[in-house]
Formats: structure tokens, C-alpha cells, sequence
């Protein structure tokens, strides 16, 4: 071989090098996030750091496709189907309404679902004991709590007749599972229950507004994502209003709140625990 030729191959060789070995290389799997929730107050702390310790490291070998709805719940099902044409690995669902919005995306792309109320109740699997199809995760079942909540209102102040309760139809699968509950409980105590819609926070004054002009006294603040977010202007306006109001998230409770009952929910990572449940629960667990 003439070595002009020689080096032309080589070169060649060389050019060539660096796409053979690029194509060679694993993709590095996508994780994609949906949530309700701002990128500002959504804390996916948790998430992170129990990746870190299975050796998923953001940027080194793994990547995040993040879907904020910005508390507009109407989004969610067009952020789902913008993560299944960019063909993530996973979905990480928080809340019900985001796992069904990916659920009715995609019936192949594994989906985790995060802090979801009834998942059966709500339709996205089968049962909890066998699951089926691509739905997997965690819940809390906290739909049930309501109904102890209005328990200890009652006992609270029991000559009272009638409970206000506040929802968010921007949410409707899983504010639905606990109007029901809500509505039963009601039923059980003889207790007329007044219901008043908040989609956002700029719907928390008129919300209140009404139940200071009808006279009620007693409030229960159903869980929802919109108002975990902002438990501090809830607090603020029970305490203004001087309700005897109760939500399943402790922070209410802490910010100026009557009460809280609810599920445990942890909050891990560089920020402050932020969770909802008895007050004698254990400060140092992260769940």
C-alpha cells in the first residue's frame, strides 16, 4: 500500500472514530416529571436524593424531562402526551389527576404515581395487591381521613350544626373520592355541610367571604397540591375568620391553623419537614 493511501485511510479511520464510538454509547435513560405544582414549589428533594443512593446522579447518568402544570390542572393531559412523544423512560406522576393524565397518555411507559389518594378508586389499577398494567407507585388512602376529621370537629364543638368544606373541581378524581367522604360523615353526624370551590389562591377570599356571611363556623380544608402550596394563606384566613378549621397537612396547623389530621408526608432534603398527620408523629423519620 502506496503511503499516501495509508494515511487517507487512516485519517479516514479517524474522522469516523468519534460518531462509531458515540453511537456505541448507552443513552442515558430520561426520567419524566409531571406535576400540578410550580418548579418553585414542587420538592422533589426526596426524589433526587433516593436516586443518588441507588447511583443515579442528574447529569452523569440519568436525565429529567420536567412538567410543571403552574397549579393549571387542565395542562396536565398535554404535558403527559409532550412526554410520551419525547419517549421518556418513566413518568413520575404526582398526585391523581397528573397519574391520570399519564395513564391516558401512554399504556406502555412505566408510570410511578406519587401521594395519590385511592389509585383504585381513582381508576388506575386494578387493585392494590395486583396492580396490572403500567401504573406502580405509592398512596395514601388519606380520602378516609376525612371522615375522622369531622369526627373531632364534632367533639370539638359539638352544639354545631353545620361544617363548611372547601375543594378544588380543578382536581375533580381525587376532591371527589373526599367530598364523598365528606358528605358521609356529614350524613353519620347530623351535620348540614356547605361546600365552596377554589380552583387558586386569588379564590380563597371569596371562598371565606361566604362562609363568614352565611355564619358558618367550622371549616375542613380537603387536601389538595394548590392548597399544600399555599397552607400559610389558609391558615391565615381561618385564623382571621376565627374558624375551627382543620386540613390533613400539618404545616396548617404550624402556620396558625386550629388542627391538622392526616397522612404522614416527609418533605426531605436541604428544606424544612413539611408533612400532615397526628403532631406526635416522629420528627426524625423521613417517609
Amino acid at each position: 500500500m502506496r503511503r499516501r493511501d495509508f494515511i487517507t485511510l487512516l485519517g479516514g479511520a479517524a474522522a469516523a472514530w468519534p460518531r462509531m464510538a458515540q453511537a456505541q454509547q448507552p443513552a442515558i435513560p430520561v426520567i419524566g416529571l409531571l406535576s400540578p405544582e410550580s418548579a418553585t414549589t414542587g420538592n422533589i428533594n426526596g426524589l433526587h436524593e433516593g436516586l443518588r443512593e441507588l447511583g443515579y446522579v442528574e447529569g452523569q447518568n440519568i436525565r429529567f424531562e420536567y412538567r410543571w402544570a403552574e397549579g393549571r390542572y387542565e395542562q396536565l393531559p398535554d404535558l403527559a402526551a409532550g412526554l410520551v412523544r419525547l419517549k421518556v423512560n418513566v413518568i413520575v406522576a404526582f398526585v391523581t389527576q397528573a397519574a391520570l393524565s399519564a395513564k391516558s397518555a401512554t399504556g406502555t411507559i412505566p408510570i410511578v404515581m406519587v401521594g395519590v389518594g385511592d389509585p383504585v378508586q381513582a381508576g388506575l389499577i386494578a387493585s392494590l395487591a395486583h396492580p396490572g398494567g403500567n401504573v406502580t407507585g405509592t398512596c395514601s388512602l388519606s380520602a378516609e381521613i376525612v371522615g375522622k376529621q369531622f369526627q373531632l370537629l364534632k367533639e370539638i364543638v359539638p352544639n354545631v350544626s353545620r361544617f363548611a368544606a372547601i375543594w378544588n373541581p380543578a382536581n375533580p378524581v381525587w376532591q371527589a373520592l373526599q367530598l364523598k367522604q365528606a358528605e358521609a360523615a356529614a350524613r353519620a353526624l347530623g351535620i348540614e355541610l356547605q361546600t365552596l370551590e377554589a380552583k387558586t389562591p386569588n379564590e380563597f377570599d371569596a371562598a371565606f367571604e361566604i362562609i363568614d356571611r352565611e355564619g358558618t363556623r367550622v371549616l375542613v380544608i380537603l387536601l389538595d397540591p394548590v392548597y399544600m402550596t399555599h397552607y400559610r394563606s389558609l391558615a391565615e384566613l381561618s385564623r382571621k375568620g376565627r374558624l375551627v378549621a382543620t386540613m390533613a397537612f400539618r404545616a396548617f396547623a404550624d402556620a396558625g391553623g386550629l388542627m391538622s389530621y392526616g397522612t404522614l408526608v416527609r418533605r426531605c432534603g436541604s428544606q424544612n419537614f413539611l408533612d400532615a398527620g397526628p403532631t406526635n408523629s416522629d420528627p426524625q423519620r423521613c417517609d
